[in-house]
């Protein structure tokens, strides 16, 4: 009891904080969030379930909030509850209080047809939502207006054009209008700059959301709080200390269907420049003068543009056998599956130290993680060196844990060493505890206009400006992927690239999550 209390304490406290003088919003004003987009696989499988997951848990009170969907689909409202409910909640192991949550959350969607370059559609959409908001006798002005954009990025303009003349706040009494876009923000420095110029002519800079859902993921927000709350890792956080960082994504399926998709972007656009670069940023930062998403990002911005140019011997590319076979792939396909890219940082606290990131379809197991490497210990006297180094690894996905693998005795009488680790499991540790979707958390921080997690637009630029030579090389065929077989590692090369960059390996060392 005393548990479910705090939480409940929690909940509220954080709620009242979301809806207290957010942007200087009175209280009466309306919150209308849009779904452009609202038939596909994103708006079904995560927007509309952490727009869910938030109402059940009070963030979204019915009678500040209306949810609107919008896409080319004739479809009535009721039709897409239907659609979205599966995905939603399971009706037949749900429990009463859980079905009343879902049947109000329903009720708060509503369905407006039109063509994303329409504007007889937005000026539909404007007009059902004003409706909406007089309902709650908002006051002209102080309403709240979120447009997710779960779309392509080629339409991005055009939807934006649409908002801008027709569904924006008409007055300014406090309100605010913002729009969120999703990844791939363009697929080179060139494409990227000119959407950003024609969201820019449309919106300010702090009404833009570029959302990146690895930056809502448990581990990867812990991550300042580990590096700068934490006594012990402040000295040994520097090449002095560090051998090597490696950033991992690996998947241990392909394409599945998607295969027309994914070969327009490949595995370096599609995960590499993004996800993974986010990570790399926390994991190299300097300290920020504060919190505040300005000094955070301005420190990110910073370790981007003291990365040097990607050389060639520090990439390995691949492509697994099959990848060709899906009907919707050019059978001359060059697009890579597997990438294993090292980025070197130029600056005092980094220089020397190997930055790998990795990611790969088709592998042998489905996880993302960090693993730091220490240097071997000078004046190894008990001869333990072969039996690997200490790491500090931070598991991402799945069975989200921080452990540190180091050398400790093996129980008995004899003087004999073993690896072992230090071990927080998430699920072991924090059980009864649910982890919130990394969807959840980002969409909560667009309601507060908290852009601390959301990539910049100078941000997005100079990411832009370390992997488009890459991948021109790329797109141009000067670079090749090697095939590989699927439920592999990948390429043969990519190990005996890392082991040039000087990881090494844990021979017979398996972390193994803690039972229950």
């Amino acid at each position: 009891m005393e548990s479910g209390s705090w939480h409940m304490e929690e909940r509220t406290t954080l709620r009242d904080e979301l809806f207290k003088d957010v942007d200087n919003v009175p209280e009466t004003g309306c919150l209308s969030i849009v779904l452009l987009g609202a038939s596909g696989d994103l708006a079904k499988k995560k927007t509309f379930p952490a727009l869910y997951n938030l109402f059940r848990q009070g963030f979204l009170p019915p009678d500040e909030v209306h949810i609107f969907g919008y896409a080319r689909s004739k479809i009535s409202d009721e039709e897409l509850r239907n659609r979205i409910r599966g995905y939603l909640s399971n009706e037949k192991s749900a429990s009463s209080e859980n079905l009343e949550n879902l049947r109000n959350f329903l009720q708060l969607v509503k369905y407006v047809s039109g063509s994303y370059d329409s504007e007889e559609g937005f000026q539909l959409l404007d007009k059902e939502i004003s409706k909406q908001e007089l309902s709650k006798n908002t006051v002209e002005g102080s309403s709240r207006r979120l447009f997710y954009l779960a779309l392509p990025p080629s339409v991005y303009p055009s939807v934006c054009k649409m908002i801008r003349h027709f569904c924006t706040n008409k007055s300014d009494l406090g309100g605010w209008t913002r729009i969120v876009v999703e990844k791939p923000f363009g697929k080179d420095l060139g494409s990227a700059e000119q959407l950003s110029a024609q969201i820019g002519e449309l919106f300010e800079e702090p009404q833009i959301f570029r959302i990146d859902h690895y930056l809502g993921k448990e581990l990867v927000q812990n991550m300042l709080v580990l590096r700068f709350a934490n006594r012990f890792f402040l000295p040994l956080w520097n090449r002095d200390n560090i051998d090597n960082i490696q950033i991992v994504f690996r998947e241990d399926f392909g394409t599945e269907g998607r295969g027309g998709y994914f070969d327009e972007y490949g595995i370096v656009r599609d995960i590499i420049q993004n996800h993974l670069l986010q990570i790399l940023c926390l994991l190299a930062m300097e300290k920020p003068v504060s919190l505040k998403p300005e000094h955070i990002r301005d420190e990110k911005v910073k370790v981007l543009q003291s990365v040097l140019p990607i050389k060639d011997e520090d990439v390995v590319l691949g492509q697994y056998e099959g990848y060709r076979d899906d009907p919707t792939v050019p059978d001359n396909s060059n697009t890579p599956t597997f990438a294993t890219v090292i980025l070197r940082i130029n600056n005092e606290r980094w220089e020397g130290v190997p930055f790998i990131l990795k990611a790969g379809k088709a592998l042998d197991s489905r996880k993302a993680d960090i693993r730091v490497q220490f240097k071997d210990v000078p004046g190894d006297i008990f001869r333990c060196k072969k039996q690997g180094r200490n790491e500090f690894v931070i598991r991402l996905q799945p069975s989200e844990a921080m452990y540190m693998k180091l050398t400790v005795k093996t129980p008995g009488l004899e003087m004999q060493t073993i690896q072992s680790e230090l071990d927080l499991s998430y699920g072991q540790r924090y059980q009864g505890v649910t982890i919130p979707e990394a969807y959840e958390r980002l969409i909560l921080d667009i309601i507060r206009g908290d852009q601390q997690h959301f990539v910049r637009r100078d941000e997005l630029k100079v990411a832009w400006e370390i992997f488009t030579p890459l991948l021109h090389r790329i797109d141009g065929g000067e670079m090749k992927p090697v095939p590989y077989k699927p439920g592999s590692r990948g390429p043969a090369a990519a190990d005996e690239l890392l082991e040039k960059a000087g990881y090494v390996q844990t021979h017979g060392y398996v972390w193994i999550p803690p039972a229950l």
